[in-house]
């Protein structure tokens, strides 16, 4: 499979079918936190980057064998610059009882067909970590069109649009947009937005960026109390019942790697193993090259080895 991978725990939605519409790493940032990597192509024009009968194809196959909590558009890059976002969404909201939720950087919401795509999709979840500009560039590095008037204004409209589950990430990075001035002005545009929950994040795993530091746990509780009794702190994810899965468990390793880095405990948790199964699996793999270590933070993380 191309477009649908997984499933993946999520700290935030359960157990989580993947769909990535979007080639690696083609996004509308480059932002420093970004655990995917370096933006190598940046653009703010949507397209289809794969056909949108090839995605139904492969979601009508996962559906067969897999029963996720949702089916969440994320991955290599922003999926909405797939022209074809909102047909895809369709056909999961049409054909299953599933729900559906999009991860999105929400540079691209104030295109109104932007807009329009998403309004079907049970969660949205855009970032607004920001609304100093000089921060915004620092962070996001974003494509020249854009600027942060603009995102700010398209996730306003959205919400005065949108009926489904709205829950704005701030992505906290320290140094960069943790200072109080800042916290004072970001939480009065999101008073603005009045999301249904803010989600509280930090660098938890490898960034694209060394600059990009996390905040401790009582920092980001200090921030949690400031924001209020919407604003939460992203939990770990919690170990989930076995997922079955026709494919061998090292391939399914693999794929898991290969979308973002993951400790033994993602792998276990995301495929229903305890640790002292996947510990002899993932060493494996890193001997025949397939993963290779990388150390964030004083845990230990598998990326792909190609």
């Amino acid at each position: 499979m191309t477009c649908v991978f997984g499933p993946v725990p999520s700290r935030r939605l359960g157990l989580s079918l993947g769909v990535d519409l979007i080639p690696p790493k083609t996004c509308s940032y480059d932002c420093l936190y970004c655990q995917v990597g370096r933006t190598t192509c940046r653009s703010v024009e949507p397209r289809v980057f794969v056909p949108v009968q090839t995605v139904i194809a492969e979601l009508r196959d996962c559906f067969q064998r897999i029963k996720p909590d949702f089916v969440t558009f994320s991955g290599s890059g922003e999926p909405t610059l797939h022209s074809g976002i909102g047909e895809v969404i369709a056909f999961v909201k049409n054909e299953t009882d599933l729900k559906v939720a999009v991860l999105t950087n929400g540079s691209l919401l104030w295109m109104e067909q932007v807009r329009e795509k998403l309004l079907a999709a049970d969660v949205l979840m855009p970032t607004l970590s920001t609304v100093n500009e000089a921060a915004f560039g620092k962070i996001h590095q974003p494509h020249p069109d854009l600027r942060l008037r603009k995102v700010i204004d398209g996730l306003k409209r959205l919400r005065h649009a949108y009926r489904g589950e709205l829950q704005v990430e701030v992505m906290l990075l320290a140094g960069l947009n943790d200072k109080e001035e800042e916290l004072i002005e970001l939480k009065r545009v999101l008073e603005e937005v009045d999301p249904d929950k803010i989600q509280l994040n930090t660098v938890v795993r490898p960034p694209a960026d060394a600059q990009a530091l996390s905040l401790d746990s009582d920092r980001m509780e200090e921030v949690k109390d400031f924001f209020g009794p919407k604003a939460e702190i992203i939990a770990a994810i919690q170990r989930r019942q076995r997922v079955q899965n026709n494919g061998s468990l090292s391939c399914a390793v693999v794929e898991m790697a290969g979308r973002r880095p993951v400790r033994s405990q993602d792998i276990a948790d995301g495929l229903g193993l305890s640790v002292e199964e996947v510990e002899p699996l993932v060493k494996g793999l890193v001997v025949k090259g397939r993963l290779r270590l990388r150390d964030h933070l004083g845990e230990r993380y598998y990326v792909s080895g190609k």
